[in-house]
């Protein structure tokens, strides 16, 4: 898969392998995921976990017959394949919680897509405790194609070094 194009929002440093504490990072720095092919498995997996069995994850007639060149995968496995690409990526976010989502499905995804994510930081602020920081991160998930399938913003609270939860117990 080609490496996903720089973002409008790409500003600041592409990051590469490592720990990044709240204060490592500026708005602009980004960087993007390893990719993952969407397949039968994930697509029935999922319908079964979640009960979403719609046909047009299920049924290959109904989905032809809706437009689609074959089934799609569920719009929420996209978002939650995109979710597992940041978190087991190199670039280790020293996250905390996810505290929501602002999310679009721009395009299907097919099974057998090669879906990989481009993550950007917009914004960064302290809590109101100061002991931690909250990141507004922009993602995108792109196709074997380098199609924009997905896209949104997630706010992540990463710790800051020094912070008690930063330090192992003894």
């Amino acid at each position: 898969m080609n490496q996903p194009l720089p973002s409008k929002s790409d500003s600041g440093r592409a990051l590469g392998a490592g720990e990044y504490w709240y204060e490592d990072l500026a708005p602009g720095d980004h960087y993007a995921t390893a990719g993952v092919t969407v397949t039968e498995a994930h697509v029935v997996g999922f319908a079964g976990l979640v009960g979403d069995l719609f046909d047009v994850h299920m049924d290959e007639e109904f989905a032809r017959a809706q437009g689609f060149p074959g089934r799609i995968a569920h719009g929420l496995l996209g978002l939650s394949m995109a979710d597992g690409l940041k978190t087991r990526c190199p670039v280790r976010l020293m996250g905390v919680a996810t505290l929501g989502w602002s999310w679009s499905f721009r395009a299907p995804i097919l099974i057998g897509d090669r879906i990989c994510a481009r993550i950007s930081v917009r914004a960064a602020r302290l809590t109101k405790r100061g002991d931690r920081g909250i990141l507004s991160l922009e993602m995108q998930v792109l196709n074997q194609s380098g199609r924009v399938v997905q896209e949104g913003t997630t706010e992540l609270m990463v710790r800051r070094r020094g912070s008690p939860e930063s330090t192992p117990a003894s």
